[in-house]
């Protein structure tokens, strides 16, 4: 994480950070976060305790440093887990709920958008789906979510087909350097098949 900041301090545009394989993280001989096995246990006592520490200290020394506003800081995985426990006190995948947390790059913090049932199984209100996140993300990059680009066959591409959720969005933009999404997309991807681009030396 301390790399991380020290990255966005020195230029780099876009950063991620893997979470390690750890040996403190092997109580149920299971790699990070994949918690099939012993999920209370290793959630409590291992995962969130370390999460919390590395992403406050990550906002915190963003925003000490005056980089917050211009970083947009994105904690997420690609699914949740099962509302039942399943024979070895673990949660297996589920798709239908799972959260992230967004901040700074003019995020209004200190909320909480949506909610699941009772059971954490479906979403209950303040539904967002993943192309709607990633509409987010590029309206906060500065990329229109609209935007199209073309392969080689000439084809159009859509970026992105959800809508920015603007209300996670604070009044205004974070600083005055931030432009509005344009609908330029670059740099465009290079769509060439490997053996049609030329070498060079």
């Amino acid at each position: 994480v301390l790399l991380a900041r020290r990255l966005i301090e020195a230029g780099v545009r876009f950063v991620h950070v893997q979470w390690p394989r750890e040996p403190g993280d092997l109580s149920s001989n299971r790699p990070t976060w994949d918690t099939h096995a012993d999920n209370n246990n290793r959630v409590k006592n291992v995962l969130c305790p370390q999460f919390d520490v590395g992403f406050t200290a990550l906002v915190e020394d963003l925003s000490d440093r005056g980089l917050l506003d211009e970083t947009l800081v994105v904690a997420v995985g690609e699914f949740g887990r099962t509302p039942k426990f399943n024979g070895a006190g673990g949660r297996d995948h589920w798709g239908p709920v799972f959260s992230c947390a967004l901040a700074g790059a003019g995020i209004s913090g200190g909320q909480v958008y949506g909610a699941s049932d009772a059971n954490g199984a479906q979403p209950h209100s303040g539904r967002v789906l993943p192309q709607e996140l990633a509409a987010t993300i590029f309206h906060l990059l500065g990329i229109g979510h609209n935007a199209t680009f073309r392969d080689l066959a000439d084809r159009p591409h859509h970026v992105c087909n959800g809508q920015p959720l603007y209300k996670l969005l604070g009044n205004g933009p974070a600083t005055a350097r931030r432009r509005a999404a344009t609908g330029v997309v670059a740099p465009v991807p290079d769509f060439r098949p490997i053996n049609a681009v030329k070498k060079t030396g």
